[in-house]
């Protein structure tokens, strides 16, 4: 059960961010506590499954990376076994079962056309997929989700 704290925490966190050399300190500050137990408080939320990951969003296509969306039809029994091999890539940013024929789905970032092709390649010939759709990114729309607990 996430407290009243809990929820100012992560309404902070998510919100505002800052690029400092201890911002949790400065957090800390902030709510009127210290920063052991902010750290303490973050580190009990993600043991508990409310916060996934803290880090920054970068700006891909700025930086010369390139983005594709790949959907891939797996065998059921297999799709584990393919979504665990998929992850090995550090350019694989989401990967996500769904339902349907196209039952997985990732998202790849690359520095290059050859790389993307390497990869796609390699997921295409992985046992266990039948087909893969690669659908590359003309257009970018970033979503920013926030979600206010108070």
């Amino acid at each position: 059960m996430l407290t009243e704290f809990d929820k100012v925490l992560l309404n902070r966190i998510q919100n505002s961010l800052t690029l400092d050399k201890r911002p949790y300190a400065r957090i800390a500050k902030e709510l009127g506590t210290d920063e052991e137990t902010v750290l303490k408080r973050l580190g009990t939320l993600k043991a508990a499954g409310y916060i996934r990951r803290i880090g920054a969003f970068f700006n891909s296509e700025r930086l010369g990376y390139k983005g594709t969306l790949v959907a891939l039809d797996v065998e059921p029994d297999k799709l584990e076994t393919v979504a665990e091999y998929i992850n090995q890539y550090p350019g694989v940013t989401h990967n996500y079962e769904r339902e349907g024929i196209f039952n997985l789905w990732i998202t790849l970032i690359t520095s290059s056309q050859e790389e993307e092709k390497n990869i796609i390649n390699e997921i295409e010939t992985l046992p266990g997929v039948n087909r893969l759709l690669n659908l590359p990114a003309t257009e970018k729309f970033k979503v920013n989700v926030q979600f206010s607990l108070e």
